[in-house]
């Protein structure tokens, strides 16, 4: 196995430069083998738990409306609440990972989110759920971006899209999920039992320490030259022992320009060549949630309040319409590195658009047409969402890549909080077909600002994106 590498001795910035870049290489010869594969799945676990988790109120909302005879307003607030948390959540965590190691961070979160699962079982009052369901937003919000940010710093460029996307399918699996044993489970058990089940998942913050590598990029990029190496070379000898083939000589690696430390963090993220990245992927991140949950967290009640369907049917319904973003989100997966990421959000979010307003102006009539339409956008919307986890870690360099992801995921929380806003105080007012028409206008909005400002990141090291 070959290990060219600078000397990593002094940690001087010429030396922590020139070692990113060799790292960078070093990834880039690797071969997709088993090891990507297994920590694909550890993380990838507690991502999915961390989906099951988030969406778990939407279906759980019905049962606390009859139980704690809530009113519209104290609904939209259930619903929001853990969207708040997320929001600060994701700001802090990404904080947090580019200083301490994302391995940490992802750990730290899946056992908090667990925990409060474990308690929301015990709440009577909305108060108290409330509360818990802020931390536990703390947690979801902290974990995802960061696990993004992880994946990508592991893979190399050939068929990246395919490789983080086939991962991040988790995350819209872990939304199915809950929908399927929602509609299964929550009429014979009730909801204390669906977040008792949610809890089980917090041990999986054990296996994610004992097992995942911290990123060698992180630890490169933060003067742990030593340990960089040492990681590095563990999991080159591992995926030589898995293909029983010694690795090819990595690529000369030149030391890429870079800027100063001094102007590290979300000053960074907001000046220079990194300002209109972060312009772009926030807008993105905005429009597309605030799409997806302002239809997914109304969907049951809708169907409930405005078609007269039962629970386990409304449920149903939700159901289908998560399956359809699930298929939509594995299409973009298998095309992504072939279309591209500006191109697939761009067609994406202009298609969930078209189907909205179509719904809004000629179809919002009965169950089964708003069950059709919403299933058809929720194909495109998931499609241009799960693309953006992807497509953001790509644009912004170690020092600050975990933070840049985590300020595109918490605008994501900002459109999560606003949307069911929103659509609640349009649908208070009796306008179901105005309700998808205003979605149609913001999935708009976002489809024009990926096809005029975003930049391509398909085939390319991340090194060359973002030095």
């Amino acid at each position: 196995m070959t290990t060219d590498t600078p000397h990593a001795t002094a940690g001087r910035p010429a030396d922590t430069a020139a070692l990113v870049a060799a790292i960078g290489a070093r990834f880039e010869r690797l071969p997709l083998c088993r090891w990507h594969v297994t920590v694909r799945l550890i993380i990838g676990a507690v991502t999915f738990f961390e989906a099951f988790d988030q969406l778990l109120i939407a279906y759980a909302l019905p049962e606390l409306r009859a139980e704690w005879h809530l009113t519209t307003g104290q609904t939209t607030s259930l619903i929001t609440v853990g969207s708040v948390g997320m929001l600060v959540g994701a700001l802090l965590s990404g904080r947090l990972a580019d200083r301490i190691g994302r391995v940490k961070v992802i750990a730290a979160c899946i056992a908090l989110s667990g925990v409060c699962s474990l308690l929301l079982t015990l709440c009577s009052s909305p108060g108290p759920f409330m509360a818990l369901r802020f931390v536990q937003g703390l947690a979801i919000g902290g974990e995802v971006p960061v696990a993004a940010t992880f994946i990508a710093e592991i893979t190399r460029a050939h068929k990246r899209g395919r490789f983080v996307l086939l991962y991040e399918l988790v995350f819209p699996a872990g939304l199915t999920a809950c929908a399927v044993l929602a509609w299964w489970l929550m009429p014979l058990l009730g909801w204390r039992w669906m977040f008792g089940l949610a809890a089980i998942p917090g041990v999986l913050c054990v296996l994610v320490v004992r097992c995942v590598p911290e990123s060698p990029r992180w630890l490169a990029d933060h003067g742990r030259h030593e340990e960089a190496l040492a990681t590095m070379a563990s999991i080159e000898a591992k995926v030589e022992k898995i293909t029983g083939e010694p690795l090819p000589q990595p690529a000369p690696a030149a030391p890429v320009a870079r800027e100063s430390h001094a102007r590290s963090g979300l000053r960074e993220l907001l000046t220079g060549r990194y300002r209109k990245r972060t312009l772009v992927v926030c807008a993105l991140w905005f429009c597309g949630y605030f799409v997806n949950y302002g239809i997914s967290s109304w969907l049951p009640t809708i169907y409930g309040s405005r078609f007269h369907l039962d629970l386990s049917d409304a449920l149903l319904y939700s159901t289908v319409t998560s399956c359809a973003g699930f298929l939509g989100c594995l299409v973009v997966a298998l095309t992504v590195d072939r279309i591209g990421r500006r191109h697939t959000v761009t067609w994406c979010l202009g298609g969930a658009a078209l189907c909205l307003l179509l719904l809004g102006l000629f179809a919002g009539g009965s169950a089964s047409s708003v069950l059709i339409w919403t299933s058809l956008s929720a194909v495109f919307f998931f499609g241009a969402n799960i693309c953006l986890y992807l497509y953001t870690p790509e644009l912004f360099p170690t020092r600050i890549r975990a933070l840049g992801t985590s300020v595109g995921g918490a605008v994501n929380r900002l459109g999560v909080i606003l949307g069911p806003i929103v659509v609640g105080a349009v649908y208070a007012g009796g306008a179901l077909g105005t309700v998808f028409v205003t979605l149609a206008v913001v999935a708009l909005i976002g489809s024009l600002t990926a096809g005029v400002a975003a930049e391509e990141t398909s085939g390319r090291q991340l090194e060359d994106v973002a030095p």
